[in-house]
């Protein structure tokens, strides 16, 4: 058995449809159907003629992601999809064969069946993993560390981390196509600055950071104490005093599992005892699927918060944010080389 990772588009544009048709799926939308390719060489003449103008590097390296989509994949075998509209990787088991979807975007054709079993948190997964998931490939296997069977443990409710697992190996320059590859080193700084605020900031240190932020945004607030908090962490407005809208009641969550429904219904409850026009939901372990259905009915009065969320607002603001907060939490913006792909 192995571990596979299929990205759902550079956007995750594609990872919705993925999950509700229960597939994974490629782009290289100049390809027709492959159901009859039979030989990688085979392939490779079709990827020529469909990429006239590819350096044969690139094609090599078309026709090793391709080829491992359309034949190395084997069902029963397990795929993680990393997930771009929120911060979790959706886990799941292949059930088919290459099948091409013309009912769907010509970028999303090329599929396989899956049943998706879980969506984990990121903050769930050792360095090492995230790491390895972070591959800038499309389709790639993930070997290192043995990590298709600590995935499988993960899916079995069973501990994830090994010994070491925290340490991360060398990327290594060359890699063959289908296999690891350099990893996006913003999704892997991202990572490991998600891994050290789930350290710092545990309990209601994440409510201190979150109340930091928003006086970063202008708001007045007022931080409730660690302990019973009547559903409220902070409340917070606009103006000289805070009187002024948005009035904004808002509810942190630490815990590193996704909260349900309940969570975010206690708060629009509590919202009018407070007299608040708005809601915030920040939930570090991310939200279960209803959490987000429900919110979008209330998009005018609630928003949520996962711990991608959170991130980014602590980039945008992090210049204005305390002194205690950035000694605590030191980061450095740095620049570095897109390169195409």
């Amino acid at each position: 058995m192995a571990l596979w990772l299929v990205r759902a588009g550079r956007h995750g544009e594609n990872e919705e449809v993925a999950l509700k048709e229960g597939v994974v799926g490629i782009g290289w939308s100049a390809l027709s159907d492959l159901s009859g390719v039979t030989t990688k060489d085979d392939l490779q003449c079709l990827m020529q003629q469909s990429y006239p103008s590819a350096p044969s590097n690139l094609i090599s390296n078309y026709v090793g992601q391709v080829w491992t989509f359309r034949s190395r994949i084997q069902m029963g075998e397990l795929v993680a999809l990393p997930l771009k509209s929120r911060s979790a990787i959706a886990l799941g088991t292949v059930t088919g064969p290459y099948q091409y979807r013309a009912d769907l975007d010509e970028e999303f054709r090329h599929t396989r069946a899956v049943k998706w079993r879980q969506e984990v948190e990121r903050s769930r997964f050792d360095q090492d993993l995230l790491f390895s998931l972070g591959s800038q490939l499309t389709v790639c296997e993930i070997k290192k560390n043995s990590a298709e069977s600590r995935i499988l443990a993960m899916l079995e409710g069973k501990p994830l981390s090994i010994p070491g697992a925290h340490t991360v190996a060398p990327v290594d320059a060359e890699v063959d196509a289908g296999e690891e590859s350099p990893t996006d080193i913003e999704v892997y700084a991202g990572d490991e600055i998600r891994s050290f605020v789930t350290q710092k900031f545990a309990g209601h240190e994440l409510s201190r950071l979150v109340d930091s932020i928003l006086k970063a945004q202008g708001y007045h607030t007022q931080l409730s104490p660690p302990g019973p908090d009547s559903g409220v962490d902070i409340i917070a407005g606009h103006g000289s005093m805070g009187f002024d809208d948005p009035k904004l009641c808002v509810q942190v969550k630490s815990q590193t599992s996704p909260v349900d429904v309940t969570v975010l219904r206690e708060l629009q409850g509590v919202m009018s005892n407070f007299g608040a026009t708005r809601g915030l939901l920040v939930s570090w372990g991310g939200f279960k699927s209803s959490v987000i259905s429900e919110a979008r009915k209330h998009y005018f009065q609630v928003r949520l918060w996962d711990s991608d969320q959170l991130l980014r607002a602590i980039f945008e603001h992090y210049e204005r944010l305390p002194e205690d907060i950035q000694a605590e939490l030191p980061l450095k913006r740095v620049w570095a080389l897109v390169r195409p792909e």
